[in-house]
């Protein structure tokens, strides 16, 4: 298998459509990414093709988040949904884009990447629920995970909000 990490184009919408609804239960994640690309929130997609099959192999997203510390704003980003097709799960394709994302954002500037998710996936990553710990956020919890950006340095001072893009918060209202 021969993947390629790519930022994700117009042409590839239709595809990270389907594989967002496929790879998830119900069409949540899918209409995440919609309504964070329509809201401007998106900060960065990207997707994995399969070469030998010609296949959307995964996707990762990244959306902007209104994080202070301090009383001071900090570059930061959510990272979700990540999908990876059936086809091509348990070969390290998710991790291939999770990497490629974070070192995309931290080359950006960006300080902090926060996800909802499980400590034990995204700890390998070095996403930590103590670095997210103090944020006021309605995630805030053991599945709340934050990973410093820039050279592992967290910015000083006291934590304030980690306000998610809106669109995280009609997550299973269509439901």
């Amino acid at each position: 298998m021969s993947i390629t990490i790519r930022p994700a184009s117009g042409g590839d919408v239709a595809a990270i459509d389907a594989l967002l609804r496929t790879a998830f239960p119900a069409p949540d994640e899918a209409m995440l990414v919609q309504r964070l690309c329509i809201d401007g929130d998106m900060v960065l997609t990207l997707v994995a093709d399969d070469e030998d099959d010609g296949m959307l192999a995964g996707m990762v997203a990244f959306s902007r988040m209104a994080v202070d510390i301090a009383g001071k704003p900090v570059a930061a980003v959510a990272l979700a949904p990540v999908a990876v097709a059936a086809s091509h799960r348990r070969q390290g394709v998710g991790e291939a884009l999770v990497r490629a994302g974070l070192q995309h954002l931290a080359d950006a500037g960006v300080h902090l990447c926060f996800v909802l998710g499980d400590p034990d996936y995204y700890g390998r990553f070095g996403f930590a629920a103590d670095w997210a710990k103090g944020f006021a956020s309605p995630y805030a919890g053991d599945y709340l995970l934050a990973l410093p950006l820039q050279q592992g340095a967290m910015p000083c001072g006291v934590r304030g909000d980690a306000t998610h893009a809106g669109a995280f918060a009609l997550l299973g209202e269509a439901a």
